[in-house]
């Protein structure tokens, strides 16, 4: 999470629609006080079958400088969302590209709970549609006014 560039408006966006958002990784990996933006921190995943959406994030190991894990072996190890940690009723969400076998296992990701493929194709669209709203909303100036009704209008 640490060198995500859409995490932290991810978990502000999730907490502004009422969701309960809980970020986990190693503590190298967290950013410090990112409770500021409405979420819970935790350093295992053994809260993860709480949860409705699980929302993966990649190993982003070309932002990196440094040891933030011991090893990829060992991340995965501890961190990796499997079948044995996905639970039958819970979705999966990844915004790609997927490191294979290092966030996320490949039965998780061929799984009918995966909605990577239509995250990803729907990207660029949701983003373009939100801005646009975002851009020209007008805020409210009043009561909001309605359209004159037809069956009391005066002959010219």
């Amino acid at each position: 999470m640490l060198h995500s560039r859409v995490a932290r408006s991810g978990v502000q966006a999730f907490a502004r629609m009422g969701c309960r958002v809980t970020v986990c990784g190693p503590p190298t990996l967290i950013p410090r006080g990112i409770e500021a933006l409405g979420c819970e921190v935790a350093h295992t995943l053994d809260g993860l079958h709480k949860a409705d959406v699980v929302y993966a994030l990649r190993m982003q190991s070309e932002r990196m400088q440094g040891s933030f894990v011991p090893s990829l072996r060992e991340y995965a190890a501890r961190y990796q969302i499997d079948g044995r940690r996905l639970g039958p009723g819970q979705l999966l969400m990844h915004p790609g590209p997927v490191n294979r076998g290092v966030e996320l296992s490949a039965e998780v990701i061929d799984s009918p709970q995966a909605l990577i493929v239509e995250q990803v194709e729907s990207g660029v669209v949701v983003r373009m549609a939100v801005l646009y709203e975002l851009l020209t909303a007008q805020p409210p100036a009043g009561p909001r006014a309605t359209a004159p009704d037809p069956s009391t209008r005066q002959p010219a």
